[in-house]
């Protein structure tokens, strides 16, 4: 299929040509129609940077756009209340003051000084994960590098057993298509709510224990936690538990799986790189901002709003196309081009205002060590395969696998 006869609705069907590259459909978007009402979505999609920045940090576009158990009951989808209940006590999901308060009580664990401390950890895994690498002269970079790093990562940090990652896993993924799709069966939705069942669940059961026996880890504080004489709820608790052990992971993964996919595929590049290690942070802006891990989020506006030369009612979502942002070349010279010493590339992908990523600083760490290491231990890595296999799912751009020999 020619890229140029693609629509948005073909994404959201999630049309393998439009998951291996949908930068050439974002630019049809933005030179078509900035701010665009797309009856397929029934919603507003916007693809410009400076509007979706704009609204990111607009107080009058709400982050509170899960519906209540009550609309769900009138929709006639009442069964899927568990799942809505969860989604709508998560950070990602939550206004001022409840955003606030649960934000400041999370973010005590996610600051640059306390993130450096994990760096010695970090770099054991990916050297362990290298060390294989060259015994066998190859690598799956997602199976073997890009999933088990941040997960083992955030796991150690909440205080889980890395043993029991298969089954995170498992729910995870099922938690991921829940957040990056627009279309899903009954069937899907039954088995997606489920896992959010089973996880809460699970971390009920470990929060009973650690509020009477604290440790010293993210989860024994949250289930200690208060603020100004406030705790967290037990649905507060257990929805933050899935999201931050799902978000520590997913986004990361990506991250170096795109990353790496993108160095490979511009090997002048990586040979750049390798002869200047000392642009490898800004590399990693560049790559967030090349192949972003988190390619679209959504707002409601609780008024009407004229944005660009529409009006935006309130109520109507507005689907806020990171990805395509990231791209516009009002804002970044030779956007869809990748450039690794680009000068202060001031990208989208950890979002903006006051839900800008609180897991920024470790996936930036996580990057800079894994890319660090590569360029230095394995700089005639290689793709095994000219094409890649893209997950299913609109919102959170990663691959399934990406195998590489090691010459």
């Amino acid at each position: 299929m020619d890229t140029n006869t693609l629509t948005f609705a073909d994404l959201l069907q999630l049309n393998p040509v439009a998951l291996a590259d949908p930068y050439p459909l974002y630019a049809q978007l933005r030179d078509y129609e900035p701010v665009h009402w797309e009856s397929a979505a029934n919603s507003w999609i916007l693809t410009g940077f400076a509007e979706i920045s704009a609204i990111l940090r607009d107080a009058r576009f709400s982050a509170a756009r899960y519906p209540s158990e009550e609309q769900m009951e009138e929709w006639g989808m009442g069964e899927f209340s568990p799942t809505t209940r969860t989604m709508r006590n998560q950070l990602l999901f939550l206004d001022p003051p409840k955003h606030t308060r649960l934000r400041g009580l999370v973010s005590k664990a996610f600051t640059p000084k306390t993130i450096e401390v994990l760096r010695h950890r970090i770099q054991v895994i990916v050297d362990a994960a290298v060390d294989k690498a060259l015994a066998s002269g190859q690598m799956d970079i997602i199976a073997d590098l890009a999933y088990p790093l941040p997960a083992t990562v955030i796991a150690e940090m909440l205080g889980v057993p890395t043993s029991e990652m298969a089954q995170f896993k498992r729910w995870s993924s099922d938690f991921a298509v829940l957040l990056g799709s627009f279309v899903l069966s009954t069937e899907e939705m039954g088995r997606i709510q489920q896992s959010i069942i089973d996880f809460a669940a699970y971390f009920r059961g470990i929060t009973i224990r650690l509020r009477q026996q604290p440790e010293d880890n993210l989860l024994s504080a949250l289930a200690q936690a208060e603020e100004q004489g406030e705790r967290l709820s037990e649905d507060e608790l257990l929805a933050n538990c899935i999201l931050l052990l799902v978000a520590g992971h997913e986004t990361t993964t990506n991250l170096i799986g795109n990353g790496t996919l993108a160095l490979l595929r511009n090997p002048e590049q990586w040979q750049r790189l390798q002869e200047a290690p000392e642009l490898i942070p800004g590399a990693i802006e560049e790559l967030l901002r090349y192949d972003s891990p988190v390619q679209l989020t959504s707002r409601l506006p609780l008024v009407d709003v004229e944005v660009g030369d529409k009006s935006v009612k309130a109520g109507q979502e507005t689907i806020l196309l990171i990805g395509a942002a990231n791209h516009d070349p009002r804002q970044f010279a030779a956007a869809d081009g990748l450039d690794v010493g680009r000068p202060n590339p001031k990208h989208l992908s950890f979002g903006g205002g006051s839900h800008y990523c609180l897991g920024a600083p470790l996936a930036r760490l996580e990057g800079q060590v894994v890319f660090t290491t590569l360029m230095r231990r394995l700089p005639n890595m290689q793709l095994a395969s000219a094409t890649a296999e893209w997950q299913p799912n609109v919102g959170l751009r990663g691959l399934k696998t990406l195998p590489v020999t090691i010459n």
